[in-house]
């Protein structure tokens, strides 16, 4: 999975998911600037971290990864567990994305 998520300051993130670590990483350039912590029981995605690093912070990097994250999970056929608070404000605010929420 790769994808690449412009927005409309121009800046461009590629995502991408690096299932040996587990994790989404945010790259611009060569540059790690975010990355999503994950593990998956079955077909549930937990997301367990968002970070992003201090010089790229308020610039719409942990919301690109989230976006790609959901998409990912959406198309694996999987449902999600938000145990990072991040994420999950990120659904409550996103509606689009609830149908995602593991069913207890």
């Amino acid at each position: 999975m790769d994808a690449e998520v412009a927005h409309e300051d121009g800046l461009t993130v590629v995502v991408t998911r690096n299932d040996e670590r587990s994790r989404f990483e945010g790259h611009v350039g060569d540059e790690l600037v975010g990355v999503i912590d994950f593990s998956v029981r079955g077909q549930l995605m937990i997301i367990t971290h968002t970070g992003t690093e201090p010089a790229w912070r308020g610039r719409g990097i942990a919301a690109r990864l989230t976006t790609a994250a959901l998409h990912d999970a959406r198309a694996q056929g999987r449902s999600v567990n938000p145990v990072c608070p991040y994420t999950g404000h990120f659904i409550a605010q996103h509606r689009e994305y609830a149908d995602l929420l593991e069913q207890t």
